[in-house]
């Protein structure tokens, strides 16, 4: 049998007292966190959910968040989480689309709820102890255990939509438990790490790298309801944190924060960033912070459960750029459009194959067909190369790749030179439509804190570390860069808010 809750039934015997979850005041035994599941397993049965129902969760972190996940799974059911960053009509469409029997909410995104049928509402009691959603349900309800297959969907997860409609991306419980034993033989993982949990967990940055994995090995889950850089450095010194994931906005909030040096962070073994290509100044400003601890900058999708390739300690200097290498059990192949695998060092699509990736997306055949060649491998969408030892480079989004004159632009070359301007925080380059040239490259940057740039000094910086037709012909200043969850910089966004702007200066 596979379920979420057959390991923490398992450490519930063997280390009982043993601390599974810690939440604010909250500090959850094994032996407790079980208790919590199987109450909720009993809930659920209550309110009618049966296997391969589909159970939504509109919740920002907390210990019930852990606790109704691995419940749902705990009775055959299939987890669905949401972004509760969405709109109601967005909200709306994911529910619908996935087919939700009942959906969990925190007590303040009930808004984002409205119309929407089969609400469990959670309030402040029941985030810090789930057992509250139980009371008065009858005795006579079972809590035992749906005996699921390796291959039975658990979660359903819904892309980000960076270039596109969100896609219900399906995860099998194969799917999961193979990404975990890649994490857990190149993490190391065993129960006495202590993670972090920030990132939101209806993202697989947080619930995935290496996240639940943790507690598959008996370890334990620091989990914060919301990200403070001050909140951040007080945990890991308080709790001796020894790892976590942080996106690329988190990281840099915390590696930035004025109060960055009054804590003691020596517990911290290692960090996993990722998301998007890692200025380097950023690595270095993490190791002068973190003197003991390791960065460790990584690739995966959605479609993979995340953490596809990690760098491995010792590579990090000489691999400079690179997110690492294929962790076990995920193949990894560079292939041009045809699907024919390229050598090393030369550029094409990133392609992944193995026990990990998903086998599509939730009544969506037609982008299944599309995203996958006729040998089954998955077609990312990134471009990228290996070199000779298999690590790989990132080169770009497809959709993301800048076409000007005839020449193709990749945006992460432009946003490297862009990072070392001092006056910049945070960079993107797009195109953008251009009658002479098709598209022209424009740097869509966001300022430090009383910081001034004009374009001929952007240029002017752009024009000795980059050919001519690379260098920006627009500037556009923002308070802040959209990003998704995982920190990918949405530039469909910025590309929408550029179209815009020129829609009404008439241009």
């Amino acid at each position: 049998m596979v379920s979420l809750s057959s390991a923490i039934a398992y450490w519930a015997k063997a280390q009982p007292g043993h601390l599974a979850i810690v939440y604010e005041d909250q500090r959850i035994s094994y032996r407790v966190l079980y208790e919590r599941v199987s109450e909720l397993a009993r809930l659920l049965r209550h309110k009618g959910v049966q296997p391969r129902a589909v159970v939504a969760l509109l919740m920002k972190n907390s210990a019930a968040f852990m606790e109704i996940s691995i419940a749902i799974g705990h009775v055959g059911a299939v987890i669905l989480p949401l972004n509760y960053r969405l709109s109601t009509d967005e909200v709306r469409y994911i529910v619908h689309h996935a087919g939700a029997q009942l959906i969990f909410v925190d007590e303040e995104l009930r808004e984002l709820t409205e119309g929407l049928d089969g609400c469990v509402v959670v309030d402040r009691r029941s985030q810090l102890d789930s057992r509250a959603l139980c009371e008065g349900i009858p005795d006579k309800v079972p809590a035992v255990a749906h005996p699921n297959c390796p291959e039975d969907l658990f979660r359903l997860m819904y892309t980000s939509g960076t270039t596109d409609r969100p896609k219900g991306v399906m995860h099998t419980y194969s799917n999961f438990y193979w990404k975990n034993l890649g994490h857990i033989a190149v993490l190391q993982l065993s129960r006495n790490d202590r993670i972090l949990v920030v990132g939101p967990l209806y993202h697989v940055g947080a619930f995935d790298l290496p996240g639940l994995a943790v507690l598959q090995m008996g370890g334990t889950m620091v989990v914060l309801r919301d990200f403070d850089p001050v909140r951040v450095l007080e945990t890991i010194e308080r709790e001796r944190i020894s790892c976590g994931w942080l996106a690329p906005v988190m990281l840099n909030g915390t590696l930035t924060c004025p109060e960055r040096e009054n804590y003691d962070v020596s517990s911290l073994k290692w960090i996993i960033g990722g998301g998007e290509k890692t200025p380097e100044g950023r690595i270095r400003q993490f190791t002068s912070l973190f003197k003991t601890g390791r960065y460790i900058d990584g690739y995966g999708l959605t479609e993979s459960c995340s953490g596809d390739t990690l760098m491995e300690a010792g590579r990090e200097i000489e691999k400079i750029g690179s997110p690492g290498r294929a962790i076990p059990y995920v193949h990894l192949e560079i292939r041009d459009d045809a699907g024919n695998a390229l050598p090393p060092g030369v550029q094409g699509e990133i392609c992944l194959s193995g026990p990990k990736v998903t086998k599509g997306y939730w009544r969506d055949p037609e982008k299944t067909a599309a995203s996958f060649h006729a040998d089954g491998w998955f077609k990312t969408g990134d471009l990228g190369h290996m070199d000779s030892d298999g690590f790989l480079y990132l080169t770009d989004r497809i959709k993301d790749m800048i076409i000007s004159g005839g020449e193709n632009i990749a945006s992460s070359e432009v946003e490297r030179v862009l990072f070392q301007i001092p006056e910049i925080a945070d960079a993107a380059a797009i195109g953008l439509p251009d009658e002479r040239w098709g598209e022209r490259v424009a740097a869509v940057v966001a300022l430090h804190p009383g910081a001034e740039l004009d374009l001929d000094t952007l240029q002017a910086h752009c024009r000795k570390l980059l050919a001519g037709f690379k260098v920006p012909k627009q500037l556009i200043c923002l308070d802040t860069l959209p990003r998704n969850p995982s920190g990918k910089i949405l530039k469909r966004v910025l590309r929408q808010h550029a179209a815009e702007q020129q829609k009404q200066s008439g241009n």
